[in-house]
């Protein structure tokens, strides 16, 4: 079994949902529940040893276009968020991670060394992570906090604009050349989390915004949960031009598990075979090499495909791969090296 380490999961958001209507989050996620995507038990069955786990502030306007007759869709943006609400439903979500961290039921990391012992000790890891930076605020007076707490990645936008700078939306077939890039206060964002070691995370921004942190960040460029435009032309993909730059930053581009980004169709479709999230995969591989992608399923965020259906299906990707020729070495860089490798590097490891 390969030890997966996952780029992008929303399991926070759904424990936070949940105990609003009033379940016990850490006994959901400790025990187990048919909800969702992950929890302890579900999680060691697949061989999911933790991830990147965010902390998102939902937008309650967002209603997904259906597709037309010829399947195309374009979802408006959300609205904006107010940074005060923001930051006191970031503050709810962060206290959940907190008490599984208390109880041990996963343990918080804030360095790669303490992401292999974790990995070791047999515990899952959660790297804390913010999709969308409302909670910070355009002062960034509230980032220096969630870093000591333990914040170590960041999305500065969603698929809405905000302070900082312009998302995607949710849109087939478009190109993610939608709009504005970073303002102002995206820029200061940006220039605080590199001397911080704030991994800044590429998904869900506008090309403009992509190549707007390209020539700001000193880290390598990374997009956690995305996949290749080539493949799925969905607003939210990559082009070959930008997946270029990842490579040659030596960033990383983890595979989002969602099937609107997986098919060619751009559906929402849980009957998404295996093979195209092995096409993208290969695809990626050929543009990017094999130290450039890795795994951001979007568990708790997304339809995946079925034939993984939730945390403990993971192996049946890494059975896949393997059948289609990626041997031990690259599926072990494919499932977490390449995401230690890059989180080191922005957390200014061994500099």
């Amino acid at each position: 079994m390969q030890a997966v380490f996952d780029g992008h999961n929303d399991v926070l958001l759904r424990l936070w949902q949940r105990a609003r209507g009033g379940s016990d989050p850490v006994a959901e996620f400790v025990h187990g529940t048919e909800k969702g995507h992950i929890d302890a038990p579900r999680a060691r069955e697949g061989g999911l040893v933790g991830g990147l786990c965010a902390i998102y502030i939902p937008s309650g306007d967002l209603v997904l276009k259906v597709p037309d007759a010829n399947g195309h869709y374009s979802t408006p943006l959300s609205a904006p968020l107010d940074h005060l609400p923001s930051l006191a439903t970031a503050l709810e979500i962060a206290d959940i991670a907190f008490r599984l961290d208390r109880v041990g039921a996963w343990r918080l990391c804030r360095s790669t060394d303490a992401i292999r012992t974790a990995i070791e000790d047999g515990v899952f890891v959660a790297v804390l992570h913010m999709e969308g930076c409302e909670a910070i605020g355009p002062d960034l007076a509230a980032l220096e906090t969630f870093h000591a707490a333990g914040l170590r990645s960041l999305g500065p936008v969603w698929s809405r604009h905000n302070v900082f700078g312009h998302g995607v939306p949710f849109a087939y077939p478009m190109s993610p050349d939608t709009g504005g890039g970073l303002t102002e206060a995206g820029f200061e964002l940006v220039r605080a989390c590199n001397r911080l070691g704030i991994l800044v995370d590429l998904a869900h921004m506008t090309e403009r915004g992509f190549w707007d942190v390209a020539k700001t960040t000193d880290q390598p460029l990374v997009a956690s949960h995305s996949n290749a435009h080539a493949l799925t032309p969905v607003a939210r993909n990559l082009t070959d031009r930008q997946l270029d730059a990842v490579r040659e930053s030596r960033g990383l581009v983890g595979l989002n598990y969602a099937t609107t980004m997986l098919r060619p169709d751009g559906q929402e479709n849980a009957a998404t075979p295996l093979a195209d999230m092995v096409r993208h995969v290969d695809y990626m591989v050929e543009r990017l090499g094999i130290d450039c992608i890795a795994l951001g399923s979007d568990f708790d965020g997304a339809t995946i495909p079925a034939e993984i259906g939730d945390a403990a299906g993971n192996q049946r990707l890494v059975a896949a791969l393997r059948d289609a020729g990626y041997g031990d070495r690259e599926l072990k860089k494919i499932c977490r090296e390449n995401w230690l490798r890059v989180l080191g590097q922005a957390w200014h490891e061994g500099a």
